[in-house]
């Protein structure tokens, strides 16, 4: 059983997530998520403010995501560029950003993400994703 979230379990459940990610695992990718988790899509607009493009529950999202493997051939790469552990070790806030190359049509897209992790009974869930569409770096 994990005593407390720590900088390499974090990025661990990152790697994992993005695994099943990648597999088209529905169903194992809504699994690391609390029942709860709320998923925001946002991006940055031409003049630099945020602009909401809509939320969903983990019901949702993982109708989403059953509908995006469907139609869709990807991969996606997920970088952790910082972990924020809680002083008690049992929540984390992970920041990454992604990148996502799409076969047909051809197109890459790219994003921050913002994840806070949370220890219970021993499992490391996310309490939900924020996804900030962003331009890709050259």
């Amino acid at each position: 059983m994990e005593a407390g979230l720590t900088d390499t379990s974090a990025r661990g459940f990152i790697a994992r997530q993005d695994a099943v990610w990648n597999a088209r695992d529905a169903h194992a990718f809504a699994a690391t998520f609390t029942p709860d988790a709320l998923f925001v899509d946002q991006a940055i607009g031409s003049d630099g403010k945020l602009v909401a493009n809509g939320h969903s529950t983990l019901a949702q999202a993982t109708a989403q995501s059953r509908r995006f493997f469907a139609k869709t051939r990807f991969r996606e790469t997920v970088a952790v560029d910082r972990v924020v552990i809680a002083a008690d070790a049992r929540t984390a806030h992970v920041f990454a950003h992604t990148t996502t190359r799409l076969e047909s049509p051809a197109r890459t897209y790219c994003a921050r993400t913002e994840q806070t992790l949370v220890l219970a009974h021993g499992r490391i869930l996310s309490q939900g994703q924020t996804d900030t569409d962003i331009r890709c770096p050259k």
